[in-house]
């Protein structure tokens, strides 16, 4: 038999052999459904993990500016009165590389631009 004891807001449970052997009775109430990026009342989720933190990085202020102008946007093409505040996220997010860059890997832009500046680099040094 299993021994139950209260430790101030804690409780510990001391199973034996026997209360393992039997099968569990616990029944678990079905996951709540993941609410995704937007709420069923058309805000915004900060908290979805497909926003990958950026909500609540060193530029977290400046993304929330941002996509918020975009998400609400009448303008066509939409989004179009958001470029200073999608600007000022992107200058936010060049003073933070080590944070910013990660994302950036597999975008060929961003690859070609680190290749040039390498060949640049070595460019410099084969010359020098």
């Amino acid at each position: 038999m299993s021994q139950v004891i209260k430790d101030g807001k804690d409780t510990i449970i001391f199973a034996t052999k026997e209360d393992h052997q039997s099968p569990s009775k616990v029944i678990l109430s079905p996951p709540e459904p993941s609410p995704g990026l937007i709420f069923p009342d058309g805000s915004i989720n900060w908290n979805c993990p497909c926003l990958g933190g950026m909500a609540t990085g060193p530029c977290g202020v400046e993304f929330r500016e941002s996509f918020t102008c975009f998400h609400y946007s009448k303008e066509e093409p939409k989004g179009m009165e958001c470029r200073e505040k999608f600007t000022a996220m992107w200058t936010c997010m060049d003073q933070y590389p080590e944070v910013y860059t990660e994302g950036l890997k597999d975008d060929e832009e961003f690859l070609n631009k680190e290749e040039q500046a390498g060949e640049t680099i070595k460019n410099k040094e084969a010359n020098s």
